[in-house]
């Protein structure tokens, strides 16, 4: 961690700073383009060789064959039912493809992508070497400390531009529009000394609390925190930019076209706006409940220096946009004993539909013209295609 910042304790983000003493100073120099925080809990993995690009394009979510150099963009690996197992962040250079993803998922990472190897001419490595930095607004960051960067390889955040299909509004209307975050991959040794010459040229250092405020009011998905076990996409409008529909197999896209087509994902993400009365702040994994009934779990909250507490929550389908919704905030005994709760209402904004359909869902349902006949079609595929 950088000095002067208080640690993070849990969590993806533990041992990196969670604020310096004034976060919502900090998140307003996160916004006016001042603001480096560390993020150097995130792990970086390289793939070298001439085929690193029609290699990865193979298994994973994204069109990536023939990206070029310079170009951000993100990939999921699915497992072949479909389930989210791996996220990140790309940019090829023209000589190196470098995937950014989440801690303790960098060696995992690399332990599949060997697999996956064969014959492939391809290096994979994790690079220990890497520690990686966020400024937000890049465009407005003043000459002299965006000129502390360097050359370093840079990864823009393309959320919330549309690559695949949408299960939310589109671009223009996204919450997120025009949003503006860049990873920088500088050298590890030298973040102490790139920090310290920061702060001396007029810069700010932020930590996580004003990030993850700005990340989860941009309804902006993340693997170490909104993905689980049976995590698809279409969950959490990741195929708006991490999965593109016209691309040849890959591992998980018969359930990513299946969802697609058919519509209404198990479950949907939603934006919650949480009562600014209540002390507590529910932390990931509380539950969410519409009257009585269970209905979800929040998976990201946090307090925002404008809108106030806010969070990410998982909902099951059946919840509808209008549902009075109450999060039971687990509230941490100061004495160390037993946690308690404490009731916090929420109102909620759709990210995803509660229809469940997408900006690619056909109108009707493939097939739907073989059903209601009076007899059982004999051949399946009849009506698809050429007659």
């Amino acid at each position: 961690m950088l000095p002067g910042g208080v640690l993070e304790g849990t969590g993806p983000d533990a041992g990196v700073a969670l604020h310096y003493g004034d976060p919502a100073a900090e998140a307003r120099a996160l916004e006016s383009g001042r603001a480096l925080v560390d993020l150097s809990q995130l792990e970086v993995v390289t793939i070298t060789g001439p085929e690193r690009l029609t290699w990865l394009h193979l298994f994973t979510s994204q069109h990536v064959a023939a990206l070029a150099p310079g170009t951000s963009t993100e990939t999921l690996i699915l497992s072949p039912p479909g389930q989210i197992e791996h996220a990140a962040a790309l940019l090829d250079d023209g000589a190196t493809t470098w995937l950014i993803t989440e801690p303790g998922r960098g060696a995992p990472l690399v332990t599949f992508l060997e697999r996956m190897r064969f014959a492939a001419r391809v290096e994979v490595s994790l690079a220990g070497d890497r520690a990686v930095v966020a400024v937000a607004n890049p465009r407005s960051t003043p000459a002299a400390l965006a000129d502390l960067l360097g050359p370093a390889p840079r990864w823009q955040d393309p959320w919330p531009a549309t690559t695949g299909a949408s299960y939310g509004p589109d671009d223009a209307a996204h919450p997120a529009a025009g949003r503006d975050l860049a990873l920088v991959l500088t050298s590890r040794p030298g973040l102490d000394e790139l920090a310290e010459r920061w702060t001396g040229a007029g810069g700010v250092l932020a930590g996580t609390w004003a990030l993850e405020a700005e990340r989860i009011a941009a309804w902006r998905p993340r693997l170490g925190r909104e993905v689980d076990e049976r995590s698809i996409p279409h969950e959490l409008d990741w195929l708006r930019t991490a999965v593109h529909l016209d691309k040849g197999c890959y591992r998980g896209q018969e359930t990513v076209a299946r969802v697609v087509n058919l519509g209404r994902p198990p479950r949907r993400l939603t934006f919650l706006h949480l009562d600014g009365s209540a002390e507590a702040l529910p932390a990931p994994g509380d539950p969410v409940f519409a009257g009585e009934r269970e209905a979800g779990v929040v998976t990201s909250a946090a307090r925002h220096h404008e809108l106030g507490p806010i969070a990410l929550a998982l909902l099951k389908r059946s919840v509808g946009p209008d549902a009075e919704l109450v999060v039971r905030a687990s509230v941490p005994d100061p004495d160390g004993g037993e946690p308690g709760s404490a009731r916090v209402s929420a109102t909620q904004e759709e990210i995803v539909s509660a229809q469940g359909r997408s900006s690619a869902t056909p109108g009707e349902r493939p097939g739907a013209g073989l059903r209601g006949s009076g007899a059982r079609n004999p051949n399946p595929a009849a009506g698809f295609g050429k007659n």
